[in-house]
């Protein structure tokens, strides 16, 4: 019974997340795609160059320098047109910006289901309750060390941003194409299998 209600808490909070993720995704809004997938490339190229504290403080460097920067043109602006419009940012310093309880109570629900399932299926997997799958995990992990040889997990991850942002658009615009030619692959390896 409670685990059938912590699913169905699951899927009322993933739909929507699911549904923004589509729409970036499929570039359905260009504009806010492109300012999502450019923010994470140059987060994650800057991580390639820089550490993680000093990428933090240089991000946090320019927004303080933008905000500093357009309160002192108000300020300037105010006093040269003798106005009185007040401080800049105060309908955000006003704006409330907390997390309910129940927001707090939801986000850690979620988060509870998940890191139990994952802990229930790594205890299977590793105390090998099903011979099969412990060796095909322990296949997958074998081969993970040749891809961790060649590659670093930042290198993985822009890789997999770009892949992500890419490959829904390109498979959406040549499916009929790209079905086609994988109908004449996956022809080609049933015919090897079954020799």
């Amino acid at each position: 019974m409670q685990a059938s209600a912590d699913s169905t808490k699951m899927d009322c909070l993933w739909s929507n997340w699911k549904c923004q993720a589509i729409d970036l995704l499929y570039w359905r809004d260009i504009k806010q795609t492109g300012i999502v997938f450019g923010s994470i490339l140059l987060l994650l190229f800057s991580l390639t160059q820089f550490s993680v504290v000093s990428v933090i403080a240089y991000l946090a460097l320019a927004a303080l320098s933008a905000t500093i920067s357009f309160r002192i043109y108000k300020s300037v602006l105010q006093a040269v047109q003798k106005t009185d419009e007040g401080h800049p940012f105060k309908a955000y310093l006003e704006m409330e910006m907390s997390l309910s309880q129940d927001q707090i109570q939801k986000y850690t629900d979620c988060l509870q289901l998940y890191v139990n399932s994952t802990v229930r299926e790594l205890r299977r997997l590793f105390l090998v309750q099903d011979l099969v799958d412990s060796l095909k995990f322990a296949v997958l992990m074998w081969l993970l060390t040749y891809v961790g040889a060649l590659f670093n997990g930042l290198t993985l991850m822009i890789m997999a941003v770009v892949s992500m942002f890419t490959l829904p658009v390109v498979y959406d615009k040549y499916q009929a194409q790209i079905d086609q030619y994988l109908g004449l692959v996956r022809t080609h390896i049933n015919t090897v299998m079954a020799k």
